[in-house]
């Protein structure tokens, strides 16, 4: 690597305030914020508005989509029309 380009490498706390969680990473995102760890260290923060913590996917609370109804909606709208048949072998 050549040196002066890169930016610094460090540890960072990530904090999702919405689900009162944090973890300590490395990162080269920088922050302004600091906060004293339970290592008794001080590092930067940055919060963000999504972890595992609080996504539905994670979370067990995702909703599942009715796609069935949307085919059908699409199909009502616009027909049921053959799909042209893929030809594997283009002649050129």
């Amino acid at each position: 690597m050549r040196p002066g380009i890169h930016p610094d490498y460090r540890p960072i706390v990530f904090r999702d305030k919405s689900a009162d969680f944090a973890f300590l990473t490395r990162s080269t995102m920088t922050s302004a914020e600091t906060i004293e760890w339970e290592d008794g260290n001080t590092y930067p923060v940055v919060d963000v508005e999504v972890s595992s913590a609080s996504h539905p996917f994670w979370t067990g609370q995702g909703r599942i989509l009715d796609t069935a109804g949307r085919v059908e909606k699409f199909e009502r709208r616009y027909g049921k029309r053959a799909r042209p048949a893929a030809n594997p072998s283009k002649e050129s």
